[in-house]
């Protein structure tokens, strides 16, 4: 199997849509100008440019009994009806361990060892979402099962097998990538600590 890591949405032409018509620090109506050789908006009146980063976030690859965890998406969420692994965006205040201990049990009930990095990569999911993700392995140590937060249903499925209509390409490809050559990873507990 081929390594990948960046993932592109077949809708996603990558084009920066327009945020800001006004400076969010001082009202001030934007402007363009050429960046690194990038057109990015910026504010001629205070210097503010406003740059367009890829989002952090990271899926946890728990697998039990030889089956791994996947939640189904709720109606508010992204693609909504489809599946995928636990995980979410990293929020300002925690470190990325944290969030994927944060994030399960949100989604899952379940508390969770952070056992290893098994892969990072990018996620072009529309022309407004870009995000970067940390794929951990994980093994439950705690917690009832039962779905939570954005996720309406849990099950757990054989890496191999049929998989559900999954939400995100990225996750198909690693939880079939692991099935096909398990690895150990980068150790990832004991790292966390901001």
């Amino acid at each position: 199997m081929n390594i990948q890591q960046v993932f592109v949405n077949e809708n996603n032409n990558r084009e920066e849509p327009d945020f800001f018509k006004f400076c969010p620090h001082c009202a001030h109506p934007m402007a363009e100008k050429m960046d690194n050789e990038i057109a990015r908006k910026y504010c001629p009146a205070c210097g503010y440019i406003q740059y367009r980063n890829p989002l952090p976030g990271v899926s946890i690859l728990i697998i039990q009994a030889g089956k791994v965890l996947l939640g189904k998406r709720g109606p508010a969420s992204f693609r909504p009806g489809t599946w995928c692994l636990p995980g979410g965006f990293i929020e300002f205040n925690e470190d990325f361990i944290t969030a994927a201990r944060r994030e399960v049990l949100e989604e899952t009930g379940l508390e969770i060892e952070v056992e290893s990095i098994i892969n990072v990569c990018s996620n072009f999911l529309s022309n407004r979402l870009h995000s970067l993700v940390i794929l951990f392995r994980a093994s439950v140590k705690g917690g009832t099962l039962h779905a939570g937060d954005d996720l309406e249903a849990l099950d757990w499925f054989l890496p191999e097998g049929n998989l559900p209509e999954m939400a995100f390409e990225s996750d198909t490809y690693l939880i079939r990538r692991y099935s096909a050559e398990p690895i150990s990873g980068i150790p990832a507990e004991g790292i966390s600590g901001c």
